[in-house]
């Protein structure tokens, strides 16, 4: 008598997808993960922003973010804005960073060894060394997000790990970086020296994208050090050694009396005396000296001299 039988399948086993079996962190595991994170992103941001800021000393602060529906969070950016899409993490999250004008224009005068300062008047359009800047910025905050991400995955010396801006727009909605009727995460991001500036943007993604950013609970932080240290930035190079800087040519300089500049009209004659050398200048800077003559049926300038110093300050 056969005691065995064959049993075949009546429908194949059910397969369930990691995210219905694995179990995520819990809240308060969550707010430790978290902290880290933005302690992690501060460090990072701290480290490599300076080398685009004349190599300030900086402290960054990551504070907890807050909870608004996204179409919040677009009013609170405003219709105008330097506003980036980046693409972070091993998952390629999508997250905003958006910078206000007045900041992007600071942050550039800053760049350039300026003091940095918000300025009250602000123009409709970004300059383009501004954009340019904003940009760099953008694309250094995607790194470190990806990076604050890995945990014990960090790179090695001199890896690249994920993180890179998408595209850019000065209006935030356009973007779409998140559905306007769902919950999202906005972090008030500040950039401090120690000469006393203080420079904002903000960091805004979809809360449920979060929890996907947020190294897996257990793993160790990367650590400074891991890394190779940001080289600081050459301004011979890109993106700022495309930046176009308009110079002009002081011909003569002549003083007039406020009561002559009254009755000047049309067909006044007003003498000039022209040195041999005449000053090439950029803005109110003096790059160089020479002398004014031809080139090929146009007038053209042969530069001399240089100041001692390079360009005066």
């Amino acid at each position: 008598m056969r005691m065995t039988h064959d049993f075949s399948a009546v429908r194949p086993a059910a397969q369930h997808c990691r995210e219905l079996t694995t179990r995520g962190p819990r809240p308060e595991e969550r707010a430790v993960l978290l902290a880290a994170w933005r302690r992690d992103l501060a460090r990072m941001l701290a480290e490599e922003l300076s080398a685009l800021l004349s190599g300030d000393r900086l402290a960054v602060s990551v504070p907890e973010p807050v909870t608004l529906q996204g179409s919040a969070v677009l009013a609170r950016i405003g219709p105008v804005a330097a506003n980036s899409l980046l693409r972070v993490g091993a998952s390629g999250e999508t997250a905003l960073v958006t910078f206000d004008f007045a900041t992007a224009i600071a942050l550039t005068d800053r760049s350039f060894g300026g003091d940095g300062k918000l300025a009250p008047d602000v123009p409709d359009q970004l300059p383009r060394s501004a954009a340019l800047l904003v940009d760099e910025i953008a694309a250094t905050i995607a790194g470190a997000i990806s990076r604050a991400s890995l945990g014990d995955h960090a790179p090695a010396p001199g890896a690249v790990p994920g993180g890179e801006v998408i595209v850019r727009s000065e209006s935030a909605g356009r973007l779409k970086p998140f559905d306007p009727h769902a919950p999202a995460l906005l972090f008030d991001i500040a950039i401090a020296n120690r000469e006393g500036c203080e420079w904002r943007c903000l960091l805004a993604l979809a809360e449920e994208r979060m929890a996907r950013l947020l190294p897996a609970p257990g793993r160790v932080p990367p650590r400074s050090g891991t890394r190779a240290r940001r080289q600081p930035a050459d301004p011979f190079a890109a993106p700022f050694a495309g930046v176009p800087l308009p110079l002009h040519v002081v011909l003569a300089e002549i003083d007039l009396s406020l009561a002559r500049l009254q009755t000047l009209a049309p067909g006044d004659m007003l003498p000039l005396a022209m040195g041999r050398q005449v000053p090439l200048m950029l803005g109110d800077k003096l790059i160089a000296h020479g002398s004014i003559g031809t080139l090929e049926d146009r007038m053209a300038l042969r530069l001399a001299r240089f100041p001692a110093e390079g360009f005066a300050r």
